[in-house]
């Protein structure tokens, strides 16, 4: 068993998979021996997690996922713990595994209750073993409405003053996806708590879902542990990945500004007449390009040149559109590019040389089939592409709803790499990094801090940085957003995350 973390990447299987890694893993073995096995490694980590409560309360499912709870409670009794189990199924309908582990509970001396004990404390344990891999967040799905019984243990772990852990999943969760069967949500969302809610840990059997690192499962989950239950993965082959950190590049000593490449930002419309400017857009991608080891960054705002010159940042270097040799720059296109970005986006998806499209620029080509199709070029010649939309951006390219976007977060961002033949970064709470024939990655870094103005930008221009010093789209898209995550998971505790704090910081600066 190990704690899942930012410092190496994880390969991750969706529940079907998973499903089969099981059976097979089942017929090879003795009876009940995985169950077994999850059952000590829960009571483990139980241990661990609380090694001074005085309750234990197990809510179990009917299944195979109360049946691991099941398991754990016999463990977590002989230790010498007050162990209570709600149990939602009942012997004679229960899977043989599950009815095993019940008689072993019974037979150690567990407590049944039909609620949850009135004495749970902070330095008690919650155990959530109700549902594990058995539910879809899918439209289509069959899933009857939860029952009496379960919602009221579903609102025992929610509000429990006690840590919660979860047993494969946080009931409710979708493997997948990451989002909340129907009926099964928390009633309050964690950033609506008026004080911090106790401690939520999931322990992963067997393999790692992708449903707990995007959209609701970061919050839901809280801490992740894998057990692999001494199963290897075999052949199967893995649905995405959890990303890890960028390998150190070193810098060499006879090296010089034209080694890290020429990045050049196009945006920030000026809009004088109504009071209005996107300068700001612009310069916040200029600035974290600058501070992510780009060689020189050119700034060609499209505001009739009113700004020659940042004095906060005098290395930027102003340009006329037109004085640029796209051919031979990386581009960063479209933050703050208004509706002025829709005369220069031809030229510059044909001849940049690198490009990475954001924002207005993603806006644009939603509403324009032959700027779509030119993108789509772009891969056909091997000139490397990045789209970087948040999720409404995201909708409007694939013509869908931003809540469709959200609901399959892992395959909207697929479908965005394949339509538009490049790399795609969607963002969010778990940001996807997609490209066409390949297994997408979720990004483990990054916080609720980074939910603030122009952080976004500073992301498009670290891309653009990667993308000039000669990363491939796919490896740059990865460790910029990688950096990005990691240095909002760095910030000082008592400061204010600013996006133009954050551009200065991305760098090591």
């Amino acid at each position: 068993m190990h704690r899942i973390t930012a410092h190496q990447p994880y390969p991750l299987f969706n529940a079907a998979a998973t499903r089969r890694l099981e059976k097979a893993a089942a017929a090879a073995l003795p009876p009940h021996t995985l169950m077994q096995r999850a059952g000590l490694a829960i009571a483990q980590l139980a241990q661990s997690l609380a090694p001074h409560a005085r309750t234990v309360w197990i809510a179990c499912g009917p299944g195979n996922n109360g049946g691991d709870g099941l398991a754990a409670a016999m463990h977590l009794q002989r230790s010498g713990r007050r162990v209570v189990v709600t149990w939602l199924g009942q012997p004679d309908t229960a899977p043989a595994d599950a009815r095993a582990s019940w008689q072993r509970a019974r037979d150690a001396g567990v407590s049944w209750a039909d609620t949850a004990p009135d004495d749970l404390g902070a330095n008690d344990l919650c155990i959530d073993a109700l549902l594990g891999i058995g539910v879809s967040s899918s439209p289509h799905s069959s899933a009857r409405a939860p029952d009496a019984r379960l919602r009221a243990c579903l609102q025992a772990l929610h509000h429990s003053p006690a840590p919660v852990l979860a047993v494969d999943l946080p009931s409710g969760l979708d493997a997948d996806t990451g989002q909340f069967a129907a009926g099964l949500a928390p009633d309050t969302p964690p950033h609506l708590h008026h004080q911090a809610p106790p401690p939520r840990h999931t322990l992963s059997l067997l393999t790692l879902k992708p449903g707990l690192f995007t959209a609701a499962g970061r919050d839901a989950a809280g801490q992740v542990w894998l057990d692999d239950l001494g199963v290897e993965p075999g052949h199967e082959p893995p649905n995405a990945w959890l990303s890890g950190p960028a390998l150190p590049a070193p810098r060499a000593h006879a090296s010089h500004k034209g080694s890290y490449g020429d990045v050049a930002v196009v945006g920030g419309e000026g809009l004088a007449a109504r009071g209005m400017g996107m300068a700001g857009a612009a310069l916040l991608a200029a600035s974290a390009t600058l501070h992510s080891g780009a060689g020189r960054v050119l700034v060609a705002l499209l505001d009739d040149g009113h700004l020659q010159l940042d004095l906060q940042q005098p290395e930027l270097m102003f340009r006329r559109f037109d004085a640029l040799a796209l051919e031979q720059l990386t581009v960063v296109c479209g933050c703050g590019g208004g509706q002025a970005i829709a005369r220069v986006l031809p030229e510059v998806i044909t001849r940049a040389a690198r490009l990475v499209l954001d924002a207005d620029a993603l806006n644009t080509i939603a509403t324009q089939a032959a700027l779509h199709a030119l993108v789509v070029a772009r891969g056909q010649h091997g000139q490397p592409t990045v789209l970087t939309p948040h999720p409404l951006e995201a909708a409007r390219l694939l013509g869908l709803t931003t809540a469709e976007v959200q609901a399959h977060r892992l395959g909207a961002a697929q479908q965005l790499a394949d339509q538009f033949n490049c790399v795609a970064v969607l963002k969010g709470s778990g940001t996807v990094v997609a490209a066409p024939d390949r297994v997408p990655a979720i990004n483990p870094t990054g916080n609720a801090r980074l939910a603030t103005a122009g952080t976004g930008d500073v992301l498009a221009g670290m891309v653009g940085a990667h993308l000039a010093a000669g990363a491939s789209a796919l490896r740059a898209a990865s460790e910029a957003v990688y950096q990005h995550g990691q240095a909002a998971d760095d910030w000082p505790a008592r400061q204010a995350l600013t996006a133009s704090a954050l551009a200065q910081r991305v760098g090591g600066s």
